[in-house]
């Protein structure tokens, strides 16, 4: 895999950063992740940038046959898997580079992609649903209303390296997207977040 800056940054040092007072990030994926993974009649599930698995709580696993966990820091993805031992018998969790090693995800009916498009890009995006052709998307994405796409917490230094990843991406620019892939737009909702920031969900059903 290439040096991903997202390598470098451990989870306790992201998740502190996430849920400083001034940020809420954390917990307000967290509830609205809840939201989404229970939204559609599906049985595969695949969560794009998984971490540590924040949100992975509300999987009720009578509900799904398998859930995928996608990330490209191996260690985030052993602490997934020690927080949601319960989970063993559907979470599948794999290392993954997403822009060089979309091939290797396998199918699944629903992909959830929260703050991740940011990071990878949506031509990036667009080949892994063309790749995965879920039913449906419900995607995460942050919304900055001034310059600062880091909020400045104590921890705000550690993410100076993935300046050369980060994207603005505009909720409109991801429906156009999408629907070139002949997704449709069933649902959007913003949820608003300290420091002129906001969380803009958006879901997507394929156009059979």
């Amino acid at each position: 895999m290439t040096n991903n800056p997202w390598k470098e940054i451990s989870l306790d040092i992201y998740e502190a950063h996430m849920k400083q007072e001034d940020v809420k990030q954390l917990q307000a994926l967290n509830a609205m992740m809840k939201q989404q993974l229970n939204s559609y009649p599906v049985k595969e599930l695949m969560i794009l940038g998984v971490a540590g698995g924040n949100g992975l709580e509300h999987i009720d696993p009578d509900h799904f046959q398998t859930v995928y966990g996608i990330d490209i820091n191996e260690d985030y993805l052993q602490s997934a898997s020690q927080r949601y031992a319960h989970l063993s018998n559907i979470l599948k969790l794999q290392c993954i580079d997403l822009c060089t090693q979309y091939q290797l995800l396998p199918h699944a009916d629903f992909i959830v992609a929260d703050l991740l498009i940011e990071y990878i890009g949506i031509e990036c995006f667009k080949d892994i649903i063309r790749h995965v052709k879920p039913k449906y998307i419900s995607c995460i994405i942050q919304i900055d209303y001034d310059d600062e796409w880091v909020s400045n917490t104590a921890y705000h230094d550690a993410f100076q390296g993935l300046q050369q990843l980060h994207q603005r991406i505009d909720g409109e620019r991801l429906s156009e997207a999408m629907q070139k892939l002949s997704y449709t737009l069933l649902l959007t909702h913003s949820q608003s977040l300290p420091n002129h920031k906001e969380l803009l969900r958006l879901d997507f059903q394929y156009n059979d």
